[in-house]
C-alpha cells in the first residue's frame, strides 16, 4: 500500500506540502528521515524515535544483507519486528555504498561484483536481487540499485552511468511485478544539467511510485547541488514525492524544501551528535569548547527536547570530555528534535503559505547567531 497526495504547492518547482501513506500509517511531507543504517539510528531507542516524531526512518539493504543477513532478519518477523519499530522503512539499495568500495568493486551490465568491507568475501548483486532482498525484509518503501559516479568524473563516464542506472531500474520494476512492495527509482546525472533533465525525463515515463534523487553531495560546490535541484525537480512528475539522498545540512534541507524535494535523509544529526556539535536555530554549538564550561543555559533556550529540558552546556561539556555514553544520547537526541522540529515548521509554513517568510527568518536567525557558536 501507497499514496502520495499532494495538498499544497508554490509552483512546479517550489515547496510542497502532502503527505505519503503506508501501510504503516501516514506521515506528512517535507519530511526527514533518521539514518538507521544496520537497523538502528545510532544512540537511540526506537521508542524514543516515536517520541521525537519520526514518521520513516532510513536503513540499508547493502548493510542488512552482509550483517546480520537479510535471511536472518526474514526469519524473525522482518525488519520491523527485528528493531521494534511500529513506523515506516525506507530501505536503500547500497548503491552509494558500493560505489565508494572503489577497488574492491566491479560493474557490469548484469550486476555489481563486490568484496564485503567486512571480511573480503565475494558478493553479486543484481537489480532484481536488490528487489527480492528489500522484499524480504519487510520494506515499506524500496529503492532500486543505481550506479553513482564520482566526482569529478568525466562526461562520458558520468553518461554511462546515468544510462546504466536506467536500464538497471527498468528491471527493478519489472522484478517488482505486481507486488504491493513501492519502489522509488534513483535519478542520476552527476553535475551535468541537460543531462539530468533528460533523465528526469526518461524517468518520468516509467510508473515508479518516487523518485530519488542520488549523486549529489559527492564533493560537489553547494551551488552546483542546488542548481542541479532547479533543473531536476521540475521534469518530474508532481504527483509522485522527491527525495534528495543523504542530504544534509539544516541549510540544504530548507534550500532543498524552496526547490520541491519532500523527503530527505542525512547522518548528520546523529554523526555530529557524537561528535559533540548540536544544531541550533542560530548555527552549531561545539560542546567541548572551553567557552562552555561554566555555561548554565541549555543548548538551545526556545527548544523543547528533553534534552535542553533537563541539562546545561556546561554538563554537556563536562560528559563529552569524559567520553560519557550519555553524552552521544543527549547530543544526537536534540539533534534529531531539531532536524524534525524544523521540517514541522516548514510543513507549517508552506500550508500557510508562509514558506518564503520562513526561509528569510531562518537565515535571519542564523545571521544574528554568527551561524556558529564557539
Amino acid at each position: 500500500m501507497f499514496e502520495f497526495r499532494l495538498k499544497k504547492s508554490a509552483s512546479p518547482g517550489g515547496a510542497r506540502w502532502g503527505e505519503i501513506r503506508t501501510r504503516r500509517g501516514v506521515v506528512e511531507t517535507p519530511l526527514f528521515m533518521p539514518v538507521g543504517t544496520q537497523g538502528t539510528v545510532k544512540a537511540m531507542t526506537p521508542e524514543e524515535l516515536q517520541e521525537l516524531g519520526a514518521g520513516i526512518i532510513l536503513s540499508n539493504i547493502y548493510h542488512l544483507y552482509l550483517r546480520p543477513g537479510v535471511e536472518v532478519v526474514a526469519a524473525l518477523g522482518g525488519l520491523h519486528r527485528f528493531m521494534n519499530w511500529p513506523g515506516g522503512i525506507l530501505t536503500d539499495s547500497g548503491g552509494y555504498q558500493i560505489f565508494s568500495l572503489a577497488s574492491l568493486r566491479k560493474i557490469t551490465e548484469e550486476g555489481v561484483n563486490f568484496r564485503s568491507h567486512l571480511d573480503g568475501s565475494s558478493h553479486f548483486l543484481t537489480p532484481e536481487k536488490v528487489v527480492a532482498l528489500q522484499q524480504a525484509v519487510g520494506a515499506d518503501i524500496m529503492v532500486c540499485l543505481d550506479e553513482c559516479p564520482g566526482f569529478p568524473a568525466p562526461e562520458k563516464e558520468v553518461r554511462r552511468a546515468a544510462d546504466l542506472t536506467l536500464r538497471w531500474a527498468k528491471r527493478s520494476l519489472a522484478a517488482r511485478g505486481d507486488t504491493a512492495s513501492p519502489l522509488f527509482a534513483v535519478v542520476q546525472g552527476g553535475m551535468l544539467p541537460e543531462l539530468r533533465r533528460e533523465q528526469a525525463q526518461a524517468f518520468r515515463e516509467l510508473n515508479f511510485d518516487g523518485y530519488c534523487l542520488g549523486g549529489l553531495s559527492v564533493g560537489e560546490e553547494k551551488e552546483v547541488t542546488l542548481a542541479m535541484l532547479e533543473v531536476t525537480t521540475p521534469e518530474l512528475p508532481e504527483d509522485k514525492p522527491r527525495y534528495l539522498m543523504g542530504v544534509g545540512t539544516p541549510e540544504d534541507l530548507v534550500e532543498g524544501v524552496a526547490r520541491g524535494v519532500d523527503m530527505f535523509d542525512c547522518v548528520l544529526p546523529t554523526r555530529n551528535g557524537r561528535n559533540g556539535m548540536a544544531f541550533t536555530a542560530a548555527g552549531k554549538v561545539v560542546v567541548k569548547n572551553a567557552v562552555y564550561a561554566q555555561d548554565p543555559r541549555p543548548l538551545e533556550e526556545a527548544c523543547g527536547c528533553y534534552t535542553c529540558r533537563h541539562y546545561s552546556r556546561a554538563y554537556l561539556r563536562h560528559l563529552y570530555l569524559s567520553r560519557e555514553i550519555l553524552a552521544y544520547r543527549l547530543l544526537t537526541l536534540h539533534n534529531l528534535y531539531y532536524y524534525l522540529h524544523l521540517m514541522g515548521e516548514m510543513r507549517q509554513t508552506v500550508a500557510a503559505g508562509r514558506f518564503a517568510a520562513f526561509r528569510r527568518e531562518f537565515y535571519e536567525k542564523r545571521d544574528e547567531g554568527g551561524n556558529a557558536r564557539g
